[in-house]
């Protein structure tokens, strides 16, 4: 049962389909805090009226149903603002990342045929490149200052807080960061409305009493979905807008955060913290903390089961859509390193080479049934074509079914190392080296070899206070090759300083094989 006088789950469903979930909260409770940032807050009725304004803003500018709106921003009031405004206007929104340049950017505006481009001044520099490079744009709004660009409080101010009257229903298109090429978008026509998290068995959103605290960038499709889900349930989002492992316990501790959505590296860099800091703070009011995007370790995962208890909830799932694989606490450590079982009524596979079914231990590529319209990459049917078999797509991991049907990832197929014929799967060899104690972070990668095509690589980044040597990369081959067969196991060990990762916390595998490979007319 809802917790609002005027909306049940039925109701609150429909008004979903129009954006305008958000105006009944305003109206119930308008000022109960919605959001909380370190740049303002947000009550619902101020959230909700600013939607508004925005959307009569783009309807001044002739920008309504269909059409693109492209945004630059941290996480931040304006980004929800922004997002909430897109749901009931009818267009279509992409959220961009703010860590591309400004080329890239100006790429994504351009290509996701963008009408208006709303940027945060923190990016401006990109945001200007993308705004001489996409002439096409007819609104151009800075939360901020920034030449070209007209300032977004300002332009907002001359349009009314009242609720829209005649909403349509608008989408997003986020874009993925491929491991080649160009971003691509990925769009689905039509997508079901994301619904109130009221009824969840296991951790239901209670509005007048819960929390949701986002860790990542929310133009990311995970943390992206913290936000909608918490919002269209009713209940405060707690905003970081950069992370920092004690600052994490802090906002747990000072909201009563009960929901997170997290990734591996930040379960890792919080576990490196003093033991007298963990402990610190009150961490009780956890209910549940979900977690993917990236694999994660299995002595890093057991690690904070301990520490949070049995709320750690695993998935894995794409923004291209399907039904996805999930984990609970209690399941996983009875089945360490699984990324879970598909909901029984999703139909997911792993099929071979030629397309077969493959059976319990084999392993080969994991494709996901398509739920309602089939998603497409936005102007690119050949990718979009080769992603499929049927009514089935991939992303192009690897992996492999136990006898109870639990999925266990051992790569991808762009990542596959071929030495003298012989698959390795990257990950796999990750997940042992990521066990040795002076390990920081680790990529294992495949390298030139004029004999075997390639040879197996580690590139190791040690943990802080200790010293990179060659008796450390012997002891961490030795290591390896007590835990792994030994044609898996690297012949040398590379260190760096750092190692290139995304947003979402996933090394960027490709950044650090390219290197080795330079220079070469045939990459394997």
């Amino acid at each position: 049962m809802s917790p609002y006088p005027h909306a049940d789950l039925a109701s609150v469903s429909e008004l979903a389909r129009s954006g305008m979930a958000l105006a009944q909260y305003a109206r119930d409770t308008p000022d109960r805090t919605a959001l909380y940032t370190r740049f303002g807050d947000r009550t619902f009725g101020e959230l909700n009226a600013r939607a508004n304004q925005l959307v009569r803003l783009w309807r001044a500018a002739g920008i309504g149903s269909g059409d693109a709106v492209a945004m630059l921003m941290g996480n931040r009031p304006e980004f929800v603002e922004v997002y909430k405004a897109a749901l009931r206007a009818g267009v279509r929104l992409t959220p961009i990342n703010w860590h591309l340049s400004g080329e890239e950017v100006s790429y994504i505006v351009g290509n996701c045929d963008a009408k208006a481009f709303i940027c945060e001044d923190r990016y401006s520099k990109a945001g200007q490149v993308a705004r001489a490079a996409n002439p096409a744009l007819k609104l151009c709004l800075m939360v901020g200052e920034a030449e070209g660009f007209e300032e977004y409080d300002a332009a907002l101010a001359d349009f009314s807080g009242a609720d829209i009257e005649d909403p349509e229903h608008g989408r997003y298109m986020l874009y993925t960061s491929g491991t080649t090429g160009r971003p691509k978008g990925v769009w689905r026509a039509s997508r079901p409305p994301i619904l109130p998290n009221w009824e969840d068995p296991r951790a239901p959103m209670i509005p007048l009493s819960d929390a949701c605290l986002l860790t990542g960038p929310a133009y990311h499709a995970a943390p992206l979905m913290s936000v909608v889900r918490s919002l269209i349930s009713g209940i405060p989002v707690v905003m970081m807008d950069k992370w920092d492992p004690e600052e994490t316990l802090a906002l747990i501790e000072k909201h009563r955060v009960t929901h997170t959505h997290m990734v591996a590296t930040m379960f890792h860099r919080m576990l490196q913290l003093p033991e007298g800091t963990r402990r610190k703070y009150d961490l009780s009011s956890l209910k549940s903390v979900n977690h993917g995007a990236a694999p994660c370790p299995v002595h890093v995962k057991q690690s904070m089961i301990e520490w949070f208890g049995p709320v750690i909830n695993e998935y894995y799932a794409a923004t291209e859509g399907g039904g996805g694989f999930t984990v609970t606490s209690e399941e996983w450590l009875k089945k360490p390193g699984t990324v879970g079982k598909p909901p029984a009524q999703y139909d997911n596979r792993i099929l071979d080479d030629d397309g077969n079914e493959v059976g319990p231990g084999v392993v080969g590529t994991v494709y996901m049934k398509t739920l309602g319209d089939a998603f497409q990459y936005y102007k690119d049917p050949d990718k979009t074509a080769s992603s499929y078999r049927g009514d089935y797509f991939t992303l192009g991991d690897m992996g492999y079914f136990d006898e109870d049907g639990y999925l266990f990832l051992t790569g991808r197929t762009a990542e596959l190392i071929i030495s003298g014929g012989v698959n390795i799967y990257p990950q796999e060899v990750d997940n042992e080296i990521m066990k040795h104690p002076a390990v920081h972070e680790v990529c294992t990668i495949g390298i030139p070899n004029e004999e075997w095509g390639e040879e197996v690589r580690t590139v190791v980044q040690v943990k802080p206070g200790l010293t990179a040597s060659d008796e450390l990369a012997a002891d961490i081959i030795a290591w390896a090759r007590e835990r792994l067969a030994h044609y898996k196991c690297p012949r040398h060990i590379d260190f760096a300083d750092d190692l290139p990762r995304l947003p979402t916390g996933k090394i960027q595998r490709r950044l650090v094989r390219d290197p080795y490979w330079a220079g070469r007319d045939k990459q394997i």
